[in-house]
């Protein structure tokens, strides 16, 4: 055990003083690698700017020439080939080795390797009728769906597991026929709720456990037969709910004020969490020794994480991802059966031994390459022997250190740190960095990192939102495909894209649910509606950076993404098939009449 007593230190990034603990000092050593000289949120801060999570563009195929869609924007300088492409044998990333100069610093170097070997176009696993989704894995007859896995007949969702037949869900595991919810678990037909775990037809709630039947509830536990917070007959309940017009949008903005209203009235937990044994952060479940660290489940020893699946152990500063992941350090998107990665981006499938990658696969012992698959011994993407790299890498770690590299804005970067923000494939503004910590361009490009600003897409629109029909009974066929101006027109700071459309089976999920259609474009984040957060101290809702790394992230509204640099619409893809009768999730009781009310056919 090292007896290093706690140090303070200043931030080479914003200055403030930080902490470095005897345990953290402890973990460093075991990996080999020296203490951070950023502090824990600059740290978050710079990985979480090498995370596109869900913006899509259209660009050309640095090979073939054909349009694709991808994560990377066409005016960035690299290599993008489509993800099919990428991943067959029409190429080899060996190609692109190069010998390392010790006259040159490593990310000077690197980055020159960066814009020579092709990347691939979105980060994306075995999609079955799923092209247009991005950050996912085995996904099926899904549309516009990021940061998910095992999913079929989603729409438009971000942030979900093992789930079929919702549109509008953002972080859920194990629900079907959902919509417009946040933070829902083993659930089956919820509503326009939040933090609800264990529950079945569940409509405008918060907090909620175990429970059935509830309309417009907050902090209950194994209820059923509720209209906010009142209990009744199922007979009376029936009745009471066939008041309420689902269909309309009018009506509906009504129900949703009457019961936002209704939770203020209530208090709420200091931070949402199940299951868990020494725990501090926010979000996290099924968990033990997991500290200042957010959106976790299934793991233990972990610290500074956010947005880690199970299972995952002895992790520091480790942002997205998991899935069978130990002693990962300063690495983001990666994830599946990996282990000792230090400073990686987007490695997965069996990666091992590695250190400063980028998009690299079942490999091990690699050292500053990109765009590996299946190989070992390689730094700079060039063949060694096993002996000849454990000797070569140790020098150019001290070569790091004896020269570093320094960024535009005069920090250094010696052996230890992430990847420089000048390295990034994204600008500030496509990553999640902005709705954790929001930066206007000025900041933003003040801080050392780029902006994107807004392209003209000149859509030509068919309809405003106060054309469209108020209840979803008197929508047409024909609506279908339509360009729909977004509510916002553009003039929101919330990612709007101005206009969007609707789908086929998006529009056959309103008239079977019989909910009126949408007014606000898919990236329209609720940033100003405080009621998916977590309150701070004072009680409200708190968007700046620290309170956001918190648990206190913007819910996008809608995922419904455009092509960010089209003058067209997203296609839609091969029509989902009818959505089936949900199976019952466990511990659930049957189904009552509120559904049999939501699903009328007009």
């Amino acid at each position: 055990m090292n007896q290093i007593n706690q140090e303070i230190r200043q931030c080479q990034n914003c200055k403030a003083d930080f902490a470095i603990k005897p345990e953290d000092f402890d973990f460093y050593e075991k990996i080999k690698v020296p203490p951070p000289t950023f502090c824990p949120e600059c740290r978050a801060k710079r990985r979480m700017a090498f995370f596109n999570e869900r913006i899509l563009y259209k660009r050309k195929d640095s090979k073939t020439g054909e349009i694709i869609f991808s994560g990377f924007s066409d005016d960035k300088d690299l290599k993008i080939y489509d993800h099919q492409l990428w991943w067959s044998d029409d190429w080899d990333a060996m190609d692109y080795g190069k010998n390392y100069d010790f006259n040159k610093t490593f990310f000077s170097q690197f980055l020159s390797l960066l814009k020579q070997v092709p990347l691939a176009s979105r980060s994306f696993v075995s999609p079955i009728n799923s092209e247009y989704c991005n950050n996912a894995g085995y996904l099926k007859n899904c549309y516009l769906v990021f940061d998910a896995d095992n999913c079929g007949n989603v729409l438009y969702s971000c942030m979900l597991h093992k789930s079929k037949d919702v549109l509008d869900i953002f972080y859920a595991n194990n629900i079907e026929l959902c919509y417009d919810s946040f933070m829902i678990w083993d659930g089956s037909r919820i509503f326009f709720s939040s933090y609800c775990d264990n529950c079945l037809d569940i409509y405008f709630s918060k907090n909620l456990t175990g429970c059935n039947n509830c309309f417009g509830c907050m902090n209950l536990r194994n209820k059923k037969y509720h209209i906010f917070n009142k209990p009744y007959s199922k007979e009376d309940y029936q009745a009471e709910i066939k008041k309420f017009d689902f269909s309309s949008y009018n009506g509906l903005q009504k129900i949703i004020e009457q019961a936002r209203n209704f939770w203020l009235k209530f208090p709420v937990k200091f931070r949402e969490g199940i299951n868990n044994t020494n725990v501090s952060g926010e979000y996290i479940a099924d968990s033990k020794n997991v500290i200042n660290s957010y959106d976790v489940s299934g793991c233990h020893d972990l610290r500074f994480c956010q947005i880690v699946i199970p299972p995952a152990s002895d992790c520091y500063d480790y942002t997205d991802w998991g899935s069978n992941a130990d002693r990962i350090y300063e690495s983001s998107m990666c994830g599946r059966d990996i282990a000792r990665l230090s400073f990686c981006w987007d490695c997965y499938k069996t990666v091992s031994d590695s250190q400063y990658c980028f998009q690299c696969h079942n490999s091990h012992n690699l050292f500053g390459c990109v765009g590996l698959r299946g190989k070992q011994y390689c730094i700079f993407n060039k063949q060694y022997s096993k002996e000849e790299y454990e000797a070569l890498a140790p020098r150019i770690i001290e070569q790091m250190n004896s020269l570093p590299y320094i960024d535009k804005k005069g920090r250094a970067y010696k052996y230890g740190e992430f990847f420089p923000a000048e390295l990034s494939p994204f600008c500030y503004n496509e990553t999640i960095a902005q709705e954790y910590f929001p930066l206007t361009k000025e900041q933003a490009m003040e801080q050392g990192y780029f902006w994107k600003d807004p392209e003209p897409r000149n859509y030509q629109i068919d309809l405003t939102t106060d054309q469209l029909p108020d209840n979803i009974k008197d929508v047409p066929d024909d609506i279908v495909g339509k360009v729909i101006e977004c509510q916002h027109q553009g003039k929101c700071n919330e990612q709007c894209t101005e206009a969007f459309r609707i789908i086929e089976p998006e529009l056959a999920f309103y008239r079977r649910m019989n909910l009126p259609l949408p007014r606000l474009c898919p990236t329209v984040a609720t940033t100003n509606d405080s009621s998916n957060a977590t309150p701070s101290s004072s009680g409200s809702a708190n968007a700046s950076a620290k309170a956001s790394l918190a648990g206190v992230r913007p819910q996008p509204k809608l995922i419904r993404t455009l092509a960010s640099t089209s003058t067209e619409i997203v296609p839609a893809p091969t029509p989902l098939k009818p959505a089936t009768p949900p199976t019952a999730p466990r511990l659930f009781i049957a189904s009552s009449a509120t559904l049999e009310k939501l699903s009328e056919q007009p």
